[in-house]
Order: structure tokens, then sequence, then C-alpha cells
């Protein structure tokens, strides 16, 4: 029977003797443990490597641990994330919550009760992602049209005009939702990959541009018009069903 993989976290403390007891702790308790000191150490680690949660302090070194959040979420770096930090007050606490902060311990707290807390934010996250279809696309989101086609994520499925009814395929599918969600605006293909892959998925653009070429055909199939999603050479593509750009024409 193969043992459970344990869960990464990744701590950013500047107080080393902490960081250390912390990490010793977790340890304990059957967690995988990172240390990184400063906020530059940590978005580099979590730029190359997968973590299940981040265990992260407000104040740094070379930053906060607010600008820390702030930059993952720019750079599409998706990590549950829960504060301990000596700062008390309820403004910061409301802030951290507010930026997506899963929860907020203080020091001092006592080792049982951060493991805890630990395991209930890494429950929560599973149950989550266990919705999710895709990166971008979870099977409660809504239906929505796209060139004349009807698309139900709850069902994984695709409806034309003609009555025609459907299972579509997943990356299909997230390529779809994207870009839906971000018409008029050209979108590389990097981060078409990012957004329904991952940011650490190793896909190549010739991988992507198969599955469009399958989205394409599949519409052709059932006499769509796709003059509206158009290859951007050398770029990516464009959903444009308002006719807002001339990239692609």
């Amino acid at each position: 029977m193969r043992a459970e993989p344990k869960p990464l976290i990744v701590v950013v403390e500047d107080e080393v003797d902490l960081a250390n007891l912390i990490a010793s702790h977790l340890e304990m308790a059957g967690m995988q443990v990172q240390i990184c000191n400063r906020a530059a150490h940590a978005l580099k680690f979590l730029q190359r490597n997968f973590a299940n949660l981040l265990l992260l302090d407000i104040s740094l070194p070379d930053s906060t641990g607010f600008d820390l959040l702030q930059e993952l979420k720019q750079a599409d770096i998706n990590v549950p994330v829960i504060f301990v930090t000596g700062q008390d007050q309820e403004t910061t606490k409301i802030r951290g919550l507010d930026m997506g902060g899963d929860d907020y311990i203080t020091k001092p707290f006592s080792y049982p009760e951060l493991v805890a807390r630990i395991r209930a934010v890494l429950r929560r996250a599973e149950s989550k992602a266990d919705l999710n279809v895709t990166k971008n696309v979870r099977v409660n989101d809504e239906p929505f049209d796209f060139c004349g086609a009807k698309i139900a994520p709850e069902r994984l499925e695709i409806a034309f005009p003609d009555g025609t009814v459907q299972p579509i395929g997943r990356k299909e599918l997230g390529i779809l939702a994207y870009l839906n969600a971000n018409q008029g605006t050209v979108i590389t293909r990097k981060a078409l990959i990012h957004s329904v892959w991952g940011i650490h998925a190793d896909v190549r653009s010739r991988s992507l541009d198969q599955y469009v070429v399958k989205i394409r055909e599949l519409f052709k199939e059932h006499g769509l018009d796709l003059s509206a999603f158009r290859t951007v050479h050398g770029v990516g593509y464009i959903f444009d069903p308002k006719g807002v750009s001339t990239e692609g024409r």
C-alpha cells in the first residue's frame, strides 16, 4: 500500500530560529518543509516548484508578506496562504484576509493549533480543487455561448444550433472558457497554456495548437462561423465577437 504523499509547506520567516522550530513541528506532524528567509527566495522557489501551502510572515527584510502575495497572484501562482505574524491589528488582519489569505495566526501561537489550522486549510483547498475541470474551469461554472454553440461546464457538453449535443474535452473547454472571458484581447500561447494547464505544466505551443485545430474542426462540422476566433501569427489568439480589434484579420 502506497503511503500518502506529504504536503509541502513553504515557511517564509526571517527569524531563523523560529523558522527552524516551525519546520521541526511540521515535520513531526508528517509534512515536508521548505524554509525561505526572504520574499525573493520564496518567489523564486514557487516559480519553479509546487507547494501545498504557504506560511507567510508580513514583516520581511526585503519586502512584505502582502507584496509577496500580490507578486504570486500576478505570476498566476495560486497557493493557499496562512499569515503567521506578530502584527495583531484588526486592520492588518482584515487586509490579509481580503487579499486572499486563507487564515491569519498571530504570534505567539501553539504548535498543535498551527498544525490543526494548516490541516484545515489543506482540506478546504483539496475540496475546492475537486470541482476543477481544468485550472480555469469548475464544474459549477455557468454555461456560456461561443460562436453560436452553448457550452455547459457542469456536463462537459457542447450544444450546437442544429440540435446536436456532444461531450467536449476538458482542455478544449478550458481554452474556450479562457477565450470567452478575455474577449477582444490578444492572448499569448504561453498565457493560454498557463491558464488552462497551470503555470508549471510542461506543455508546448504545438500541443496547444493541436487542441485549437480540434476546436475549429468541431465547429466547422456543424456549420458555425469561427471568424471571430483568429490566430495572431507569432503571438497567439484572439476571440473578438464584437469586432473591436483588427488583429489576426
